[in-house]
């Protein structure tokens, strides 16, 4: 993978990786603020992901993934060291894209027991360029660990206590 790194590239070889990593931040977005269209939009209708042990269908699993989400009180994923690699120079409309994943899932009790889940891992993509749109054909989320741990969180800190509030589609201020 990467055959190419360290290479100077052109400038269209540049709007392609731009254009696949904004999808990549796209779905991150899709994720946590729990928007069906967003995630879907990341996808060809065709797409699969392989989140279990056999490929499934990736726009039922974003209609799928919506309210899974919102059973945490928030989430936050991060995406870094995106690296894009065009591995068939007879193809340029074909990528594969490993991109690092932190994720964290807050989740309320209400009996004052919140917890945290935080995810570290791979998304293993497959792209495709139809026309000028890149989108994802297959993601395999790859996990290094991941650890749950008790935590707290204190919105009446004077520190914080004025902060606009993240939210889900369509109330979070992205949408506004």
């Amino acid at each position: 993978m990467v055959q190419a790194a360290g290479t100077v590239r052109d400038q269209a070889r540049l709007a392609d990786e731009h254009a696949i990593t904004e999808i990549i931040h796209m779905h991150c977005r899709g994720v946590d603020r729990a928007d069906e269209a967003a995630l879907k939009l990341c996808y060809w209708p065709e797409a699969t992901v392989s989140y279990g042990e056999e490929p499934a269908p990736a726009h039922p699993f974003c209609e799928d993934l919506v309210p899974a989400i919102k059973a945490f009180a928030q989430t936050h994923h991060l995406v870094s060291n995106i690296l894009v690699d065009f591995p068939d120079s007879s193809n340029p409309a074909l990528a594969t894209v490993e991109s690092y994943l932190i994720a964290f899932h807050y989740l309320k009790d209400p009996q004052g027991q919140d917890s945290e889940m935080t995810y570290l891992g791979r998304y293993l993509d497959r792209f495709e360029k139809r026309g000028n749109q890149w989108k994802i054909m297959q993601r395999t989320p790859v996990m290094s660990w991941s650890q749950n741990a008790a935590t707290t969180h204190d919105d009446t800190h004077p520190a914080l206590a004025a902060l606009t509030r993240a939210g889900r589609y369509p109330d979070d201020p992205v949408y506004r």
